[in-house]
């Protein structure tokens, strides 16, 4: 590894020297239009990368000489830090730089966004100016999507004894059904049926009121440390997060991933605040960052910024590090008191029999 290291890092200089040698035209001449404090800071770094083939061009003009200075100039690339009024007077200059082939660049500072990507995408020959705050990037989602396929078809074969005993236990051990469906929200706050093995008394919804007030969790959410509505065999699958295998149908089926954030109830979807709500725009999954950090112990503010945070820097790496680091905190059953990977508990366990 250290024998690759090295030589990498000095043909990583090799390239950048002869590229620097190289470069079609040689020094790029680049001119910045707009008297801005944004135009300042787009400066900067470009004086900063002088020595790397750009070259200062320091003369200041009134912007309505721009179209004689791409004429009586040798001009590159023309970058626009402009405000929106400015850029309205700007567009028979933008159809120049057009015809002539010079490459124009805008800085968007006038597009009211934060954490927003923008990107340019077309409709047929209509150009749409696109802002998204979840992963865009098309084929990786789709080998996300790959990877769910096949692990969740290999790992229900190769569990198949496992859910066998775990329904032959619950359905000896206590009247009601093996398994019981809930309503969850998956990606866009689309509605599906989510499956899990029954952990509690098939009577729960009566001791609802009962229990009201024993909740010990902050949000809209319900949770108990001890749940005395749960059967022992539903303790023991809890804490091993083994109530939540039925799942891997709904990854099989496309409603749910690995990882993601947890699908919520639709009835806490309704108390969302409006920043909370765009943790719907990612496929929901079994585990995320919030069961690495402590799972149950965590506050429902804490909850919700993991799932945001996932969010915004997804990747299949981080996808990948966030399973294997699940797999040790579910086996040796870490800070769950309603289960390793799933969100806390709805008031009641959801009617509808299998």
């Amino acid at each position: 590894m250290g024998f690759y290291a090295a030589i990498d890092l000095l043909l990583m200089i090799a390239f950048r020297l002869v590229a620097r040698r190289l470069s079609l035209g040689g020094v790029r001449q680049v001119l910045l239009a707009g008297g801005s404090r944004e135009a300042l800071e787009i400066a900067r770094p470009l004086e900063a990368n002088e020595h790397r083939g750009l070259r200062r061009a320091y003369p200041v003009h009134a912007l309505s000489n721009l179209p004689e200075l791409l004429r009586q100039h040798v001009i590159d690339g023309v970058i626009f830090a402009v405000s929106k009024d400015e850029l309205e007077k700007l567009e028979s200059t933008f159809l120049m730089c057009e015809e002539e082939g010079v490459k124009t660049r805008l800085l968007l500072s006038f597009f009211p966004h934060v954490i927003s990507k923008v990107y340019l995408e077309r409709l047929r020959d209509m150009p749409l100016l696109t802002s998204s705050t979840t992963p865009e990037k098309e084929s990786l989602l789709l080998l996300k999507r790959v990877v769910d396929l096949v692990l969740s078809f290999k790992f229900l074969v190769l569990l198949s004894p496992l859910l066998l005993i775990l329904a032959l236990l619950i359905k000896l051990t206590s009247r009601g059904p093996i398994l019981y469906r809930q309503t969850r929200c998956g990606l866009g706050g689309r509605k599906f049926t989510l499956f899990k093995f029954r952990s509690m008394q098939a009577d729960t919804d009566l001791h609802r009121e009962e229990l009201e007030a024993l909740n010990e969790a902050d949000g809209p959410v319900f949770k108990i440390k001890d749940d005395p509505r749960c059967t022992g065999v539903g303790r023991f699958m809890r804490k091993f997060s083994l109530d939540e295998l039925p799942q891997l149908f709904n990854i099989l089926k496309g409603e749910m991933s690995f990882v993601g954030p947890r699908p919520p109830l639709p009835e806490e979807v309704e108390k969302y605040e409006p920043w909370q709500r765009r943790r719907l725009r990612m496929q929901p999954g079994l585990t995320c960052l919030w069961a690495l950090e402590g799972r149950s112990k965590l506050n429902f503010r804490r909850w919700m910024e993991l799932a945001l945070q996932y969010i915004d820097n997804w990747s299949p790496t981080l996808d990948l590090k966030i399973f294997l680091k699940t797999i040790p905190v579910v086996l040796l059953g870490r800070g769950a008191s309603w289960g390793a990977a799933s969100p806390p508990r709805p008031m009641t366990e959801p009617r509808g029999n299998v």
